[in-house]
């Protein structure tokens, strides 16, 4: 998957705020902080190993426009509420036991307006991590508990759906 190609689909502007919940090593926090090249990027993950390769990578890009927390997006994170314009949330839902709270805490950070990129195995797909699929009509149901609404729903990969998510 080329997160540069998926990342096309935001119309991204150079000046936004963005975060990835769920970073790792900077997989798609780096081209999301290369695109807003006038704006801000807050790189979250709970592990901080992966937080410290992405140190190292940042460094050898001489990247400075990404802010790196460690914190579980399943609870609060120390973002304050609304600065948001869009959240990344590449590979990360099958991981987390309480998907609710995950999208709670990403439309509190958002702005009105802002958007949710949902990236994620397809249930069909041949290999990848078996345990916590979710479809995208699953996620769909819970944006709609938070009042989010869904602008798109497209193939991110042969194995990845992707959902846009609006507040």
């Amino acid at each position: 998957m080329d997160p540069t190609k998926v990342l096309k689909e935001l119309k991204l502007k150079k000046n936004m705020i963005g975060c990835d919940f769920g970073c790792g090593s900077g997989g798609w926090v780096i081209p999301l902080a290369k695109k807003l090249e006038d704006g801000r990027v807050f790189a979250i993950d709970l592990l901080e190993e992966p937080l410290s390769a992405l140190r190292a990578k940042i460094k050898l890009e001489k990247i400075s426009n990404i802010e790196i927390i460690q914190a579980d997006v399943e609870k609060q994170v120390a973002i304050s509420d609304g600065i948001c314009d869009l959240i990344l949330m590449t590979n990360l839902l099958f991981e987390c036991e309480d998907k609710k709270g995950v999208l709670a805490e990403a439309k509190r950070v958002l702005k009105k307006g802002g958007r949710i990129l949902v990236v994620d195995w397809k249930k069909e797909a041949p290999f990848g991590p078996r345990e916590g699929r979710v479809s995208p009509d699953e996620i769909m149901k819970i944006a709609v508990e938070f009042n989010l609404k869904t602008e798109k729903e497209f193939d991110a990969s042969l194995y990845h759906f992707g959902l846009i998510l609006v507040k």
